[in-house]
């Protein structure tokens, strides 16, 4: 076993790389008596064919429907009973398995991870079941707008990729998805090489990797799977929904992946368009015209792409007008450096955010296993920080010189449209 203690000077941080390939990472915060652990998968649902799309998912949710030795029932009373919490999500890019719980039940919390992870059951039965659950799940977000609007814009941004495609899935998918088809996805993705273990809060690392080496006797497996990266389109999709009161527009265009080095002038830029009450677009489509009562900007970066949005909520009529809004915001970045007052109220907005997060072992937990993911290193808040304090605002006029483009512009409108038309030539603004 590797281990590399206080890694890139964040106190507290160890890593261990085991025999079989799991990489262990903790942060050890003794002012606490809880401690949140996660087991983390390296891949999520881009990875997954079009036939099998919400494979992923569908998997993370059948690993809570009973193992070898625990019912679902016991699973969840296993840790409830703790008075902890178990949880799981699945994303583009990961699937997590999490746990909270007090410091004396670590090796319960482990033990059921452990066992949900490694020995599910996959029973036919539970599959037809579940299978509803999931279309039902699916139903819920189809009559959610705000979802709804993002899955539309996602969708064809990304088209006729993985990134652009649901992660839940489909009725079709679902309701073809078989037991051999999860076996075999199951025993592809969930080998030891393919997991992040990462544990915050009142521990100590030693003993986290030797019981977490001791319950996860996986073994590695090369796959041979890569993502391929994508490509994005500059597409205008107006979608007819009469039954909805409000129109929801999201307007968005490619941005830098997540590792890249301008990614925390991406995150100044962010928080300066839309990301809070003070923000441009809040101030100018809400508080100033009250076209709005929802608008934000919002970053997805990804290990190979990103994109950047804006989303609102508006009336058919107002569509244009907030359309031409939001581009004007977007120029005023390129024509005009930030004003120092605004970048420093931003940069603050943004490291507050940062350390209010991180102060929850839960949030650690999570920040700890996305840097491995992504970096397979792990950044001390104290150097994020100078990070953002070394962004200037030359720098972000130079980066939405180079990235706010109108022929990249896409656009997802979806409402009671009234024949509402918008064309390229009016996306042009931006120019």
């Amino acid at each position: 076993m590797m281990t590399s203690p206080s890694l890139a000077g964040a106190a507290g941080i160890q890593r261990t790389s085991l025999p079989n390939g799991l990489v262990v990472v903790t942060e050890r915060m003794p002012h606490v008596r809880s401690i949140s652990i996660g087991l983390w998968l390296r891949s999520g649902s881009r990875r997954e064919a079009a036939d099998e799309n919400g494979i992923t998912h569908f998997i993370e949710h059948m690993l809570f429907k009973g193992t070898t030795s625990r019912s679902a029932e016991e699973i969840a009373r296993s840790v409830d009973s703790i008075g902890g919490n178990l949880d799981a999500f699945t994303a583009k890019e990961t699937v997590c398995f999490s746990a909270k719980v007090l410091d004396e039940h670590l090796p319960i919390a482990l033990d059921v991870l452990a066992d949900l992870v490694q020995h599910p059951l996959f029973r036919a039965e539970d599959i037809d079941r579940e299978r509803g659950v999931i279309l039902q799940e699916i139903k819920m977000d189809e009559d959610n707008p705000d979802y709804l609007v993002h899955e539309l814009f996602t969708q064809n941004f990304w088209k006729e990729h993985p990134l652009g495609r649901p992660i839940l899935g489909t009725k079709e998918t679902m309701r073809a998805m078989q037991q051999t088809k999860l076996l075999r996805y199951y025993g592809e993705c969930f080998t030891a090489n393919n997991l992040v273990f990462a544990a915050a809060g009142n521990l100590e690392h030693a003993a986290v990797v030797e019981q977490v080496a001791r319950r996860f006797e996986m073994k590695a497996s090369a796959n041979g799977h890569a993502n391929v990266p994508p490509r994005n389109h500059a597409r205008i999709i107006l979608r007819n929904k009469k039954q909805l009161e409000q129109v929801q527009v999201c307007l968005g265009l490619p941005a830098y992946p997540i590792v890249h080095e301008q990614r925390y002038a991406w995150s100044v830029l962010n928080t300066v368009a839309g990301g809070g009450m003070s923000s441009r677009l809040f101030q100018n489509i809400r508080e100033r015209q009250g076209l709005a009562y929802a608008v934000y900007s919002d970053l997805s970066p990804y290990s190979d792409a990103g994109v950047f949005s804006v989303f609102a909520g508006t009336s058919a009529s107002s569509v244009r007008q907030v359309v031409h809004s939001i581009l004007e915001e977007l120029r005023a970045f390129r024509e005009q450096p930030i004003p120092a007052e605004e970048l420093r109220r931003a940069k603050d907005n943004l490291k507050g955010s940062l350390m209010l997060g991180l102060e929850s072992t839960g949030a650690r937990m999570s920040n700890l296993a996305r840097q491995e993911l992504y970096f397979s290193r792990h950044t001390s808040l104290d150097e994020m920080i100078a990070r953002i304090e070394a962004v200037t605002a030359e720098e972000i006029q130079a980066l939405a010189r180079e990235c706010f483009q109108a022929d990249r512009l896409a656009l997802a409108v979806l409402g009671n449209l009234n024949g509402l038309k918008i064309s390229r030539d009016e996306m042009a603004a931006l120019n």
